[in-house]
């Protein structure tokens, strides 16, 4: 069990009448319990809330007027995970359950379909299951460079591949095309960790569907798996995104910051990411 104050301060100023919908609140999940928490809106601002039922994912919507506005977010959240079992076998297609089956197909970012041939290539020989999981991020984590500003909200993973850069995401839409690929349902998973060196931000990661379990791994090598307080979960980044707009406004300020209550033992401090300077987990 892991106990974290998590916390998000979002500033805004409205250019004119914007619906808005942010998805920044600790997800009711199984494998999470949320302590205390409060949220608060500038005044004149009248939420509607509401919680996807499959995903646990908490949105809260509204109408903003021109003028500042301001979101803060708090909670205090356990974490409770345990860690993957390493022989996880992977799952014959024709076995794949219903509500597991969408996430073997191809989406906006996950162009799997297109990248078909190339994943096969790379690891068509790899040996199935967890193993093979574990192929996929360590080839991510050596090829890609963690780079912020070399991607934007349209880049895509088949992009990613190409030129060899991204962030946080975009590590995570490659590791799931990858999967995908191969058959192997795989999705998006983003939420608040502590990272080795600041500044914080949202963390994208990914989890497989392996031997009838989702196993969450994350390629950037940021931070511990099992300390990731989950905000949301999807088939790519247009179901988590922490805002979508309808309207004009731009961003003034944000700020992320998590405090973990409970040290972390020596041999569980993630590794830094390549380049050194590529601390910014951009979301």
């Amino acid at each position: 069990m892991h106990l974290s104050t998590v916390e998000t301060v979002l500033e805004y100023q409205v250019d004119a009448p914007t619906h808005l919908c942010f998805n920044i609140e600790a997800a009711h999940w199984p494998t999470q319990k949320i302590l205390s928490e409060r949220l608060h809106i500038s005044s004149g601002v009248t939420p509607h809330r509401y919680t996807e039922p499959r995903s646990g994912n908490r949105f809260i919507r509204f109408d903003a007027a021109p003028g500042p506005l301001a979101l803060r977010y708090k909670a205090e959240v356990e974490v409770h995970t345990s860690a993957s079992d390493t022989t996880l076998r992977e799952t014959p297609v024709n076995q794949v359950p219903d509500d597991i089956f969408p996430y073997l197909l191809a989406t906006r970012y996950c162009e799997s379909d297109a990248l078909g041939n190339e994943v096969l290539r790379l690891f068509g020989q790899a040996a199935p299951g967890h193993a093979r999981v574990r192929a996929i991020v360590e080839w991510i984590r050596s090829e890609v460079v963690y780079r912020p500003g070399s991607s934007d909200s349209n880049t895509t993973a088949q992009q990613v591949y190409q030129q060899r850069a991204g962030v946080c995401r975009d590590f995570a839409h490659l590791g799931i095309t990858f999967c995908r690929a191969l058959n192997i349902p795989a999705r998006i998973v983003v939420g608040y960790v502590w990272f080795d060196e600041p500044p914080q931000d949202f963390h994208a990661l990914f989890e497989a569907w392996l031997d009838g379990h989702w196993v969450m791994f994350d390629p950037t090598g940021m931070a511990p798996v099992d300390r990731l307080v989950r905000i949301g979960t999807g088939r790519d980044a247009k179901d988590v995104a922490f805002a979508t707009m309808f309207g004009q406004l731009r961003m003034t300020s944000k700020e992320v910051m998590v405090l973990e209550h409970d040290p972390r033992p020596r041999d569980m401090v993630a590794p830094t990411p390549a380049p050194a300077l590529a601390r910014a987990a951009a979301f």
